[in-house]
């Protein structure tokens, strides 16, 4: 029996031939049924074809054929009118449901370089919700929250009524419909096999949503199976049980400060929107801090996360594991695992975290054994915060001059500062200051009200852009100035970024690299680590070697432990 018979079987079952139809309904109401018809197909049809990535996101790459479409349609028409109805539900939900994933990784991928992890990215929610209302307000975050809840119950539902309705009026004309799946197939086929692309990258003939389907599904396996793998990983190490003796003699008697400068990536210093800028900031840097009796070397680490996470990676360099994810952080932080910082404890240093971006209750700090933290409430400030971030850089490193390192005849410290004001959004931005100048903070109060809002600057990539190399600039010269103003003899200064920024500056094929500088006035401490190759000054080249943050734990314990 031919499709066509077996298409004919079935017509009884749908409605009478055309020729014993009913009267006509009104021109208005079949107007009005086609185009809810039409919208109908043009949602399902962009359920199928609509990118996962914003940067795809361009009028051809509507100008594909989805084989999806293709086979789901071949199954309803040759399914009978009550079962084809629930396979209709069934397959419009699961679609509407894939459309929603297909949003979360939009976003995921805008902000983050990677697409949504259906089991362990949840828990994300509740930290993006704190980031929004810091940088646009809490009306802004409540009309986002409220809108994307919109969005992710609307698509499902519409999406199924939208494929139940095109299913119903296919039945009632399955020989038209049929031979149409026909030329549409066939052009599937020829375009398959000629390799056709309108959008580089997107064939005409596309398999989106089944790949989507499988990536996700592979993913979901992975995630599940990621926490025994973690285990073992975090099973080794070769510090574990090494006495406090034996650790970090090279740097006995110098006060450590490992400085985390947020969104500090390699496009920063490599990209040429900003290289030429940034770059001669750190090369008149290195000028003068060797004028000022200090030496430095830098190089590479890829970070665990990108555009946000700034956590992954802080955790990642000082317990010296991967940590890539909530399930890793958690787990990692919930251990006994011997953190860098634990191990400058273990060797009889006191150990300070100065958390400008703590603004809540944190129970990880315990992990990082920390002897005193102090955050936002702790450090003094009375200025107004700058969108996400809570104060100015200039003034968290004078906080911890003051608390801490100007304190006379203070036993050695090792510190850990992770800096804000070169998190995104990006603006307003402090103005730099000469360091008396300072005092408590409340200076910065004009600085907090002044220039675009983010909602303004954001409408414009190029200002985004240039916000964010404003930012990276004040951070570094906070620091450049910070050694020469208050470093000693003993100090030696690690700095490096924590991540690259989101892909609206660095865009979508950007490495995960971030530059790690380590500066001393004593030439023994950088003698320890001429072994590494790594490139003299504040500015790694780009022959400079590239570890993975999770080594550095090693390296650097390594280094200083013969």
């Amino acid at each position: 029996m031919s499709v066509e018979q077996v298409l004919d079987s079935h017509r009884t079952a749908d409605q009478a031939p055309e020729e014993h139809t009913e009267a006509r309904p009104p021109a208005w109401r079949r107007g009005v049924s086609v185009a809810v018809t039409v919208l109908a197909g043009v949602l399902v049809f962009a359920a199928f074809v609509a990118p996962g990535d914003l940067e795809l996101l361009r009028p051809g790459i509507l100008a594909r054929i989805p084989v999806e479409a293709l086979v789901g349609c071949v199954v309803l028409l040759l399914l009978p009118a009550t079962p084809r109805r629930a396979v209709a539900v069934v397959a419009g939900a699961t679609l509407g449901l894939l459309a929603v994933v297909r949003l979360l990784d939009m976003g995921f991928l805008s902000v983050l370089d990677r697409p949504f992890d259906l089991v362990l990215d949840w828990v994300l929610f509740d930290d993006a919700l704190v980031v929004l209302r810091d940088s646009v307000g809490q009306a802004g975050a409540v009309g986002a929250v409220v809108g994307a809840l919109v969005l992710a119950f609307a698509v499902p539902i519409l999406v199924t009524l939208s494929v139940l309705r095109l299913s119903t009026v296919a039945g009632r004309h399955r020989t038209a419909a049929a031979r149409a799946v026909g030329v549409v197939a066939a052009a599937w086929v020829a375009c398959a096999v000629a390799g056709v692309e309108v959008v580089p990258g997107q064939p005409v003939a596309a398999r989106d949503t089944a790949v989507l389907a499988y990536d996700h599904g592979r993913q979901l396996v992975t995630s599940l199976r990621d926490r025994e793998e973690f285990a073992g990983e975090a099973a080794v190490d070769k510090f574990r049980d090494t006495p406090g003796d034996q650790l970090l003699g090279g740097l006995r008697g110098k006060d450590v400060v490992l400085v985390f400068v947020e969104s500090y990536g390699r496009d920063a210093v490599e990209d040429l929107e900003f290289a030429p800028r940034v770059g001669a900031l750190l090369d008149d840097g290195s000028r003068r801090l060797a004028a000022a009796g200090y030496g430095s070397r830098s190089g590479w680490l890829t970070s665990p996360t990108s555009g946000g996470g700034s956590w992954l990676a802080q955790s990642t360099l000082l317990s010296g594991l991967w940590v890539n994810n909530q399930q890793r952080f958690r787990t990692v932080t919930s251990s006994d695992r011997l953190t860098l910082t634990g191990a400058f404890g273990r060797a009889s240093w006191e150990t300070v975290g100065v958390m400008p971006g703590i603004t809540r209750a944190w129970p990880e700090g315990r992990f990082y054994e920390f002897d005193r933290i102090y955050d936002v409430h702790d450090l003094g400030y009375h200025g107004l915060g700058f969108s996400w971030a809570t104060m100015p850089d200039q003034f968290t490193m004078l906080a911890f001059e003051r608390l801490e390192n100007a304190k006379p005849a203070h036993p050695p410290l090792m510190s850990v500062i992770p800096l804000v004001s070169s998190h995104g959004p990006w603006t307003p931005l402090p103005a730099w200051l000469d360091w008396d100048e300072v005092g408590d903070g409340s200076i910065y109060i004009n600085d907090a009200r002044v220039g675009d809002t983010p909602e303004e600057v954001w409408k414009d990539p190029a200002r985004v852009r240039t916000q964010y190399r404003l930012s990276i600039e004040y951070s570094l010269k906070t620091l450049i100035s910070y050694v020469e103003n208050y470093g000693d003899d003993n100090l030696v200064m690690i700095f490096l970024g924590d991540h690259q920024p989101a892909r609206i500056v660095t865009g979508p094929d950007a490495t995960r690299d971030v530059p790690v500088s380590i500066v001393a006035h004593d030439p023994a401490v950088l003698d320890k680590i001429s072994s590494w190759g790594w490139q003299d000054g504040i500015r790694p080249g780009p022959r400079s070697p590239v570890w993975r943050m999770d080594a550095f734990r090693d390296h650097f314990l390594t280094a200083y432990s013969r």
